[in-house]
Formats: structure tokens, C-alpha cells, sequence
């Protein structure tokens, strides 16, 4: 015991040090892929590549459903369902609805666990990017760092076109385009306000709702996503 406290006071500093010092150079890295990913699309996530290895482990051929199409060949419509659903505050805030964060606090304290996010729009897309679908204070923490560089760097409209293009709208398909064809055979350009809506509602738990297209949560998620869609405020 007297060896390990001798060895504890010898090395304190790098017992320290050294964490603090992988934590700074894991958020250099964050920031400057965030700033090459301003003129650059990505072409995989942390999600992404999550997903595609749970679903090797069941098919080692199987692929995902992915195809990155530019912000202007996205339905209007499918912008405004996924902000009325998702982040009616998107082009407001500075990428954390504080309010919300409190909220879903109150409620993970009240249930003794953690079941709500309060997550916008921008933080979403930084689980996605670089993090993991686990819930804790910590990783919560890192999201909001790497939520506070996105909107250091970018616009609001890349941002969400990022967002369109990466999140998950089913098991094992990404991005506007791929669930249009997924779900009804059409580009992401050709969405319809009802269509846009029905994608917007199986976000919350999209591989779930990729096989319970006929849940009647979904069909009233939808209606009122189809009533919020007209007052939704999206990035030009």
C-alpha cells in the first residue's frame, strides 16, 4: 500500500494530466472535421457505421440504403415535417433549446432514469456524426460541445441539409433520399406534404416504425405533424 501512495504522489500529475489532454485533442479533432465538412459532405456516420455492423453480424453482405442529394433536391415539404416534428425552434436558437434540456431533466428525474433528450435538431446531428445511441450525462455533455462547433461553423442550412442527409429513417436506411425510395419508391425531390409528414413521424424510433408502418401512433403522429407543417420555419 505505502509503494502504490509513493508511486500515486510521484505520478500524480500524469494520472491528471494525461486524460485532460486526450479530451483536448479529441475535441481539436471534433472541430477540424466539422470545418472540412463545411464544403465537404460526409459519407458515413457514427451511426452509419454502427448500424451496418449490427447488420453484418446477421448478413455479412448486407449494405445500407444511403444517397446524399443536395439541400435544393429535398422536398420543402419533408424540411418543414421534420422541423414541426422535430426542432420547431431550429432557425432561432444557437443550437441548444435550454428550456427543452430542463424539461426532459425534470422528466429523466422523475422517472429515475434517463428517458428524454430535449435534443435539437443540430444536436442530433452531432450524436449521429460522431457518438453513440447510449444515454448518459456524459456523452450528453459531449454533444453539446460538438453542437456548439456545428453551429460555430455552418449556417443553418447546412446544418440541416447534413441533418436530411445522415439521420436514420429506417433499419438500415439514411438520408431523404433513400427513404423516399424506401418507403414509396420516389425521390426525395417528389415528397408529398403527407408523405414528408409519415417519414417525419417514424424519427423518433425509425426501426421500429420501418416495420410497423400500420401503428396507429403513427398515423396520428402524422396528422398532427400535417397541421404543425404550415408554420414551421425552414432554412432557405
Amino acid at each position: 500500500m505505502e509503494q502504490l501512495l509513493a508511486w500515486i504522489r510521484k505520478y500524480w500529475r500524469w494520472l491528471v494530466y494525461t486524460p485532460l489532454l486526450l479530451f483536448l485533442m479529441l475535441q481539436i479533432y471534433f472541430f477540424l472535421q466539422i470545418g472540412w465538412w463545411v464544403n465537404h459532405n460526409p459519407t458515413s456516420t457514427s451511426f452509419m457505421r454502427q448500424q451496418l455492423a449490427v447488420l453484418q453480424k446477421k448478413n455479412p453482405g448486407a449494405r445500407l440504403k444511403h444517397k446524399w442529394v443536395p439541400y435544393k433536391r429535398i422536398s420543402r415539404n419533408l424540411k418543414r415535417a421534420i422541423i414541426a416534428s422535430e426542432d420547431a425552434n431550429f432557425t432561432d436558437h444557437e443550437g441548444v433549446d435550454w428550456d427543452a434540456l430542463l424539461k426532459a431533466y425534470e422528466k429523466n428525474s422523475r422517472k429515475g432514469k434517463i428517458v428524454a433528450g430535449g435534443s435539437t435538431i443540430t444536436q442530433q446531428l452531432a450524436k449521429n456524426l460522431f457518438l453513440s445511441g447510449s444515454r448518459s450525462y456524459f456523452r450528453k455533455g459531449q454533444e453539446i460541445l460538438i453542437t456548439y462547433m456545428l453551429e460555430f461553423w455552418m449556417e443553418k442550412e447546412r446544418i440541416f441539409e447534413l441533418y436530411l442527409n445522415l439521420v436514420e429513417f429506417g433499419t438500415g436506411v439514411f438520408g431523404a433520399e433513400a427513404a423516399a425510395r424506401h418507403y414509396y419508391g420516389i425521390s426525395a425531390a417528389s415528397l408529398s406534404a403527407e408523405q414528408a409528414a409519415r417519414l417525419a413521424a417514424v424519427l423518433p424510433k425509425p426501426r421500429y416504425f420501418d416495420t410497423h408502418r400500420n401503428s396507429g401512433y403513427l398515423r396520428y403522429r402524422t396528422g398532427l405533424i400535417l397541421r404543425r407543417m404550415g408554420s414551421a420555419d425552414v432554412p432557405r
